[in-house]
């Protein structure tokens, strides 16, 4: 057996968990009880309502798990090793499979495609090498073609989680919310470890309006993931829809510390402030969203509003 430099696991650790926009989630508030608590908010509810649609439309429909681009997994050094011990068994596909996350990793997707491809003329039942196919396709834009590539890799392995959570996050994105339920529900009746499949399920609660569940699913996320930013901006979001701004404020800080160059926790960041009536610092957030990302319509809207003239 060929000793892997890159785990099995491949597509948990070839992407970093996606954003998927989460602020635009909680549109669904339930206007009649903030009307009723609306006091204790400067900004008005209507406008924080309209602001998080607007995030919903201005989302640019990318995969929400991207392959986090590390340009030395594709080094000549890293490959001619790896070329090395395809060489040395040319027969055994998990060489090619092993190259080929390599070279997805590095974004040298077509070299990537080709060692998948050879790995599953090798083996047509590596339900690995279709799932990481999948992966490489999703992050082409060829959504069908990742589609067919998870379905073949869960016919083979009906219980494989990165399958699972890959193609629950192609339905989210298409907004087939049940079957993307469905697909993250049954990797965590399996008891994944794989956070993204609480997080995911998270975001879909979000959006039903089903806030407490979603809180749990992010915490459990959390407890998986506490490195990545995602889960506490999208626990931040749920908690501002219950009117719990301090722990909104907390989540969004810390997601601020985890990733200084993310626009969407700023922007979440100078939606407390607003809502706090602390406009200047609500500017200085929004402002330095949109310096991180131009076309951040969220962070516009709300710098419009706290900086008339703008």
């Amino acid at each position: 057996m060929v000793a892997f430099l890159i785990p099995n696991h491949v597509e948990s650790s070839l992407m970093m968990m996606g954003s998927a926009n989460t602020a635009s989630a909680a549109a669904s508030l339930d206007a009649r009880k903030t009307r009723s608590r609306s006091k204790t908010f400067v900004m008005p509810v209507a406008a924080l309502a309209a602001a998080l649609t607007l995030g919903s439309c201005a989302t640019t429909p990318t995969p929400t798990d991207v392959i986090s681009i590390d340009r030395s997994q594709g080094s000549q050094e890293n490959i001619a090793s790896l070329t090395s011990v395809i060489n040395t068994n040319p027969s055994d596909p998990s060489g090619y499979n092993v190259r080929g996350a390599a070279y997805g990793k590095a974004g040298e997707f077509r070299k990537a495609l080709n060692d998948f491809n050879t790995a599953l003329q090798l083996n047509p039942r590596f339900y690995q090498a279709y799932a990481n196919r999948a992966l490489v396709y999703r992050n082409m834009g060829k959504q069908a073609e990742a589609l067919q590539d998870y379905n073949a890799a869960l016919r083979l392995n009906a219980s494989y989680d990165v399958a699972l959570i890959g193609r629950g996050n192609l339905y989210r994105q298409a907004g087939r919310d049940v079957d993307a339920f469905n697909d993250f529900n049954s990797a965590i009746q399996m008891n994944t470890t794989d956070g993204r499949a609480y997080h995911n399920r998270g975001l879909i609660y979000q959006k039903r309006g089903q806030h407490t569940q979603a809180i749990e699913d992010f915490s459990k996320a959390i407890s998986l993931s506490s490195g990545s930013p995602e889960p506490y901006n999208g626990r931040g979001i749920s908690y501002l829809a219950l009117r719990d701004d301090e722990n909104a404020f907390a989540d969004f800080n810390t997601a601020i510390q985890l990733d200084p160059k993310n626009a969407e926790s700023w922007t979440n960041q100078a939606l407390v402030y607003e809502q706090r009536g602390d406009v200047q610092k609500a500017a200085r957030s929004y402002q330095h969203a949109l310096r991180l990302d131009p076309n951040n319509a969220l962070a516009r809207d709300g710098l419009r509003r706290v900086k008339p003239g703008f």
